[in-house]
């Protein structure tokens, strides 16, 4: 019994880690978290583009050019 109780102890983080990634998994809302994750990934490159205009055009050419 001490021996179970230890490791509850020391792995509490994990065993609740562990069950929130499975509530998440049982409710799919892992999907959201992803969809959220892909726009703002979108945000920030668009925004980079935006303020770096020009270098991005000149290595996108430069990248077309090589294939």
């Amino acid at each position: 019994m001490r021996d179970i109780k230890e490791f509850f102890i020391r792995y509490s983080g994990a065993i609740i880690g562990g069950l929130v990634a499975l509530i998440l998994l049982i409710l799919k809302i892992y999907l959201v978290l992803i969809w959220i994750l892909i726009i703002i990934l979108g945000i920030f490159i668009g925004n980079y583009i935006q303020r770096n205009k020009e270098f991005v055009k000149d290595k996108l050419k430069f990248f077309i050019d090589r294939m």
